[in-house]
């Protein structure tokens, strides 16, 4: 049998998808909130000199200043494809795309916040002013100690100890090492008496609390430094710690000689003036605001509701006149014009994909509003079941470019700000033929255990019996599952006596 190997050329046509860096860099703008937005644009204005900032001036003749107003380009052309003054023809197709960019792309982003734009040579150092401006740093848990812990009136081998107790504590004010442990690795070896004596006076630091090895003595040092008499808060940390967080209040009666009612004030007094976290009352924590995306309104004639973007101080993104001017003159060194193409088409991408987000996003915003409207009217119960794949279907798109488009944005509405991504769930049909979310079952659940008798609270076969006389079908499991979503205990653990 013999065998050979040959080589020959052929033409096959076959369909395939491929990922262009601008389809790749759409898809990523897509998902971006509005504050990394502007981050984003903000770096490109720093990089690419061929995208700049329109002067207000410039603003288009068509009213308002809204997205897709036209300004006057730079450069040779008169802008009716006559032949500029060098010679060059502005209508052939290599600078189609640059007059489109330089006319059509005025991009607003009203509420951004922050304001961009290009500082002239006299202007002051904007790096400096916002330096100025910022917020300065919060103290930490061991900056506050360490100010404390300076004005005491210590031996040395006590206080450097200290200072080595205090740097080990963790954000919540808890000491996580052991003493011996501690002792043995420090450098120059410190003595474990030492240690001690410096954690009690750590101990008897603002706030109570820090300094605690565990949840029980970090409790304890706090009931400590209440005033009056605390025996019952004493004994419940000491020996009941554990009854006390199933609320088994009558066995703790029972094994301490205190009645019930006793035992639930000092439980009222360790739940609200105990904290198991003492660290994260000096530390700040505060998460940064939520800036919303979409602003949905009720019209002013009355009736209905407006859907729009964000809006600001209307930083408007266009085509440097100057980049244009060297991209078409043939005066220009062929290095410079290839430069300053390749800026104007990466600026163009930017903008065509800043465009493309601003159009998604507003779209499957107005979507959301038609279909949870009764959300707008009653809240959240009113929340009907509605899924990417629908808005995908309607915007003739991939479900997963809604999900890039609902992605960390949220919605400023006249009941709150919720996130885009809470306007979509699955649902359930009642006996009535209506069809209701599960967030809107999961809401009402919470309504009902709010009603409650808090003496005898519902047991989850209860709440199941109390949903179905409502026309909702859910089993116990689906109960306990919303409950321990909306952090809601089991019936025993929400009895009051």
């Amino acid at each position: 049998m013999s065998q050979s190997l040959s080589q020959y050329l052929g033409q096959h046509m076959r369909l395939e998808q491929r990922l262009t860096p601008q389809l790749i860099q759409s898809m990523n703008i897509l998902q971006l909130g509005v504050t990394d937005l502007e981050s984003l644009i903000a770096q490109e204005l720093e990089k690419n000199g061929a995208l700049e900032l329109a002067e207000a001036k410039e603003v288009s003749r068509d009213g308002d200043g809204a997205a897709g107003g036209r300004l006057q380009s730079g450069g040779g052309s008169d802008g009716n494809g006559a032949v500029s003054a060098d010679g060059v023809d502005a209508t052939s197709p290599s600078f189609t795309r640059l007059d489109r960019l330089a006319r059509e792309y005025e991009l607003d982003f009203e509420d951004a916040g922050a304001s961009f734009r290009r500082a002239a040579p006299e202007d002051r150092d904007s790096k400096m002013d916002a330096m100025a401006n910022t917020v300065g740093r919060g103290a930490t848990l061991q900056e506050f100690l360490l100010a404390q812990w300076s004005m005491l009136d210590l031996p040395d081998d006590v206080r450097g100890a200290g200072e080595l107790l205090i740097n080990h504590l963790d954000e919540s004010g808890y000491l996580r090492i052991g003493l011996e442990e501690l002792a043995a690795k420090s450098e120059p070896a410190t003595p474990l008496p030492v240690l001690e004596e410096a954690l009690f006076q750590v101990q008897l630091l603002e706030p109570p609390g820090v300094g605690a090895r565990d949840l029980k003595e970090c409790l304890l040092l706090q009931v400590e430094a209440l005033p009056g008499d605390n025996r019952i808060e004493r004994a419940i940390i000491e020996h009941h710690l554990d009854q006390a967080a199933r609320n088994m209040l009558p066995a703790i009666a029972k094994a301490t000689g205190f009645n019930v009612a006793e035992i639930s004030a000092a439980l009222d007094v360790i739940r609200t003036q105990l904290h198991p976290h003492p660290g994260r009352q000096v530390v700040d924590r505060s998460e940064p605001p939520i800036r919303p995306d979409v602003i949905v309104e009720y019209a002013d004639t009355g009736g209905g509701l407006t859907v729009r973007l964000a809006r600001g101080n209307e930083p408007r993104l266009r085509i440097s006149p100057q980049y244009l001017e060297m991209a078409r003159s043939k005066q220009t060194d062929k290095e410079v014009r290839d430069f300053a193409r390749k800026g104007i088409e990466a600026a163009g991408a930017l903008m065509d994909a800043v465009q493309f987000r601003r159009n998604r996003l507003l779209d499957a915003a107005n979507i959301i509003v038609e279909r949870q409207r009764e959300f707008f009217e009653i809240g959240p119960q009113g929340l009907r079941p509605l899924r990417m794949s629908e808005i995908a279907e309607q915007l003739q798109c991939d479900p997963s470019t809604v999900s890039r488009t609902v992605a960390d944005k949220y919605m400023q509405t006249p009941r709150g700000i919720y996130p885009l991504r809470s306007f979509f769930a699955g649902g359930t049909e009642t006996d009535a033929g209506e069809v209701t979310s599960w967030d809107s079952v999961r809401n009402r659940v919470a309504e009902i255990i709010k009603a409650e008798n808090p003496h005898d609270p519902l047991n989850d076969d209860q709440i199941v019996e109390l949903l179905k006389k409502e026309g909702i079908e859910i089993s116990r499991r689906t109960v306990a599952k919303y409950r321990q979503v909306l952090d809601i205990p089991p019936a025993r653990r929400r009895k009051r006596f």
